[in-house]
This record gives structure tokens, C-alpha cells and sequence, in this order.
């Protein structure tokens, strides 16, 4: 072949046998290029599911977190509105905590009240609560208060003195079961009524006090209980609180009895009460819906023929926030002789604070009491102050009465040791309010019927 044709041949040819030569090699190479990518693709695909379940993982967490924050804003939420509600309540008893004197497991403590007063009172040569004579202002009470308590042994004794009486108010010694079961034996307060002054926050109380229907002590015992949303009381009472020092024959005492002004009337015996209260919530409204029930005997000591009392009410208390909204409608009787000294079964002879009133022997009785309670941290000299406005009535069932109203506007303030009311109360049949009607008749058959009002301010300090 000739030199020219070899390098024809070599142009031509050379290049496809070194592509044929190296090809293996190129071919090896791509190979592993893809097997590599794909190791990298997996591996990637792996890494990508990792963060897909590492992020749902923290959706999850993120969720869950969520949930227990809301439900801890929750629980802090009706802490603080439990908080509130245990306030108001403990505001309405008036339990004041001042500096404590004690003897081992017994608590010494007490009060000193003034009062001042102004209304529709006749005018006299001295010092006199009417308009005319500027009111008067004069000591109102001091009482001592024992408190007991021995492990699950507790008890608790107040004695009270007035200008010219002096009565116990109460006098019990209990056991403590557990903190939703508790046992009283002695001069105890009656469980009747939404709370223990009814549905009232002032000083002059709402027409269920006047007729042994609120804050009502009597001797017996009584049984407490808590189940669920329930709370229950059931009570037996032997007879009344009893009759202390006065010029009163039998009406020296605290609470509103029927007592034996002439030695020939009647008096409290064999009493039972049950009350049940039952507690929900709704709509950021706490609601305590109860019922109360009593019967008792009234024993004669005359000629007239034994009798017996009872009544039934139905109350509810309803907190929001910061108001409080208490309501009650009651129905009672008095079955009575009508030879008793009375003269008639339509009246009762009823007495407290050392001064007999007749009352109507049958009637019902509504209520209502709409109250704030302001905490006042940024006043110095107030640590709270609940304004309130009450009204109640007894609608009596004898046709030739007229019924007695009683309505107040007032506040309880509350600072330290000091508690104070500033009332002003308007009524056509209380016998504490105004004193140009004639007294004593005024929640019987009420005939001057005379709408009269009083200005009062009772100091308090409980040590």
C-alpha cells in the first residue's frame, strides 16, 4: 500500500477503532455516574421522609402543646373567677381575719360596732335619729367569739351585748368528717335559705330575717354534706335559740322566733329542715339552684290547742365575674289556735333584739339582691367595696293586711380589720325603718301602711 493510502486509511479508520477502544471504559464510567446518582436520589427520598415525619412529628407537638396551653388559660380562668366567687362569699359572711389571740387549738376574737342613723323619726328634747334632730350616733354592739379546733373536733361560741340586752348568738361544738362532711350540736344557724344571711348583703338584711327565715339559730344539730354538684343539709332542732338578759319577757335574743311574750302563747319545738343546692356553670355564669324545706311544732303553753309551721322556698345565686345576682321566693304558715293570747289565728307572736312584734301567720315571700364586688388595690385606704340593691316583700294571705315592703341601696366597705355598711332603706313595713308608725304591727296586719326611709352607717371593727 502506498504511503498515500495509508494515511487515507489511518484518517479515516484511526479515530472509529480508538472510539471502539475506550468505549468499555466511557460506558463503566456512566454506569457508576448513575448508580452513584440514584445511591444520592435514595438516600435524599430518605432524608426528605425523615424531615416529613420529624415535622409532622412537631405539628403534632405543636398541637398538643396548644391544646394544654388553652386548657391551663382555662383552668387559670376559673381559678381566678373561684377566687372571686370565694371573695364575695367570704365578704357576705363578713369573716374577717384580723390578728389572731390564741390558746392552743382556741381562737379568741370579737368586734366593737357603731352606728348612726337619720329617717322618719318624731323629733325628741335629746338626741334623736330624725331629720329634724341631725340623727344620733351611739355604740351598737360588742360581741366575743371562741373558735375551736382540735383535729377533726371544732366548735365555736358568740356571746353579744346591746344598750340594755344581752343574748348568745351562737354556741356549738362540731366534728370535721372530711372536708365535704361536718357534724354541729348546739346553737347553730338554720339551714334555710340560699346562704347564710339569705339573699341579702346589707346591714338590715331582706324580709326573710324579720320572720325566722334567714340567719335563724336554733338549738339542735345539724348534718352536712357534698356529693358531686350537691350539697346538702339536713337538721334537727329541739326548741329556739332560748331567751337571755333583757327587760323583754321572752325576747331577748338574736333571731326571729315565736316566743311566749304573755307565758301563755306558744313556743318552737321538734324542728326539721333538709336544703339542698345544687352547682353548675353556664356561659361563664356560676349558678347555685336550691331548695329549702321546714317544718316544726309549735307547743301551747295555754288553753289553746298545739300547733305546728312550715315552709318551703326555692333560691338561686348566680355569679358573674364580679356580680353577684341572689333570688328567692318562699312560702310559710303558722297554724295557730285562734284562742291564743293574740286573740285570732291570722297573727303570730314573734320577737328578737329584746322587743315582741306580731307577724302574719301566713304568706309569701320574694327576694332580690343584685350586688358588685370591686377590689380597690390602688386606693390606700380600701381593700374592697360592694355595692348593692335589695328588695322584698311579704305578700300576706289575709285580705285585710297590707303586705310590707322593703327596699335598699347601699355598700359594705371593707379595709383591715374594719367592715362598714352605708344604707339607705325605704319601707311600708319593717319595724327597723322609721318610727312614726306604730311598732310592732308592722309585719301583721301593717294598717298605717305609711312608706317610711332611714340613713344608716354601721361602723365595724372585728379584732
Amino acid at each position: 500500500m502506498s504511503r498515500l493510502a495509508r494515511q487515507a486509511f489511518c484518517s479515516m479508520f484511526l479515530p472509529m477503532i480508538v472510539l471502539i477502544a475506550v468505549m468499555p471504559e466511557v460506558r463503566a464510567a456512566s454506569e457508576d455516574e448513575v448508580a452513584r446518582l440514584e445511591a444520592r436520589i435514595k438516600q435524599l427520598e430518605a432524608e426528605l421522609n425523615q424531615t416529613k415525619q420529624a415535622l409532622q412529628k412537631t405539628k403534632q407537638q405543636k398541637s398538643e402543646t396548644e391544646n394544654k396551653l388553652a386548657e391551663a388559660e382555662k383552668n387559670i380562668a376559673e381559678a381566678a373567677e373561684d377566687r372571686k366567687a370565694r371573695l364575695a362569699e367570704a365578704e357576705q359572711a363578713i369573716e374577717v381575719q384580723p390578728a389572731e389571740i390564741r390558746f392552743g387549738p382556741l381562737r379568741v376574737g370579737g368586734a366593737m360596732r357603731a352606728n348612726y342613723a337619720i329617717g322618719d323619726y318624731p323629733e325628741t328634747d335629746g338626741a334623736s335619729r330624725s331629720f329634724d334632730d341631725g340623727g344620733n350616733f351611739n355604740l351598737d354592739t360588742f360581741r366575743v367569739n371562741l373558735d375551736y379546733a382540735d383535729g377533726p373536733y371544732i366548735g365555736k361560741v358568740e356571746y353579744r351585748w346591746y344598750n340594755g340586752y344581752n343574748f348568745l348568738h351562737t354556741g356549738w361544738l362540731g366534728y370535721q368528717f372530711d372536708d365535704k362532711r361536718q357534724l354541729q350540736v348546739g346553737v347553730n344557724r338554720v339551714p334555710f335559705g340560699p346562704g347564710p344571711y339569705g339573699v341579702s348583703q346589707s346591714w338590715f338584711f331582706d324580709q326573710h330575717y324579720y320572720l325566722g327565715l334567714a340567719d335563724d339559730m336554733d338549738l339542735g344539730a345539724k348534718y352536712h354534706h357534698e356529693a358531686g354538684n350537691w350539697k346538702w343539709d339536713f337538721a334537727f332542732y329541739l326548741a329556739d335559740e332560748g331567751n337571755y338578759i333583757g327587760s323583754s319577757h321572752d325576747s331577748a335574743r338574736y333571731s326571729y322566733d315565736v316566743v311566749n311574750e304573755s307565758d301563755e302563747g306558744y313556743e318552737e319545738r321538734n324542728q326539721f329542715n333538709i336544703r339542698g343546692i345544687y352547682q353548675f356553670s353556664a356561659s361563664d355564669i356560676k349558678t347555685d339552684l336550691g331548695v329549702s324545706l321546714q317544718y316544726g311544732e309549735l307547743a301551747s303553753r295555754g288553753a289553746q290547742d298545739d300547733g305546728d309551721r312550715y315552709a318551703a322556698s326555692l333560691h338561686m345565686v348566680n355569679q358573674w365575674g364580679q356580680f353577684k345576682l341572689a333570688s328567692q321566693v318562699t312560702y310559710y304558715r303558722f297554724d295557730v289556735d285562734a284562742s291564743q293570747p293574740l286573740g285570732t289565728d291570722k297573727l303570730v307572736q314573734m320577737g328578737a333584739y329584746d322587743f315582741p312584734s306580731t307577724a302574719a301567720a301566713e304568706a309569701w315571700i320574694p327576694a332580690v339582691s343584685l350586688s358588685y364586688t370591686l377590689e380597690t388595690s390602688q386606693i390606700a385606704w380600701l381593700d374592697y367595696v360592694i355595692p348593692y340593691v335589695e328588695y322584698s316583700s311579704v305578700i300576706k294571705q289575709e285580705s285585710r293586711f297590707n303586705d310590707s315592703e322593703l327596699a335598699t341601696v347601699g355598700a359594705a366597705w371593707g379595709k383591715d380589720n374594719w367592715y362598714i355598711y352605708t344604707d339607705l332603706s325605704a319601707s311600708n313595713g319593717n319595724e327597723f325603718i322609721g318610727g312614726d308608725a306604730a311598732f310592732g304591727d308592722r309585719l301583721g296586719a301593717n294598717q298605717d301602711d305609711d312608706w317610711q326611709t332611714r340613713f344608716n352607717i354601721n361602723f365595724g371593727y372585728y379584732f
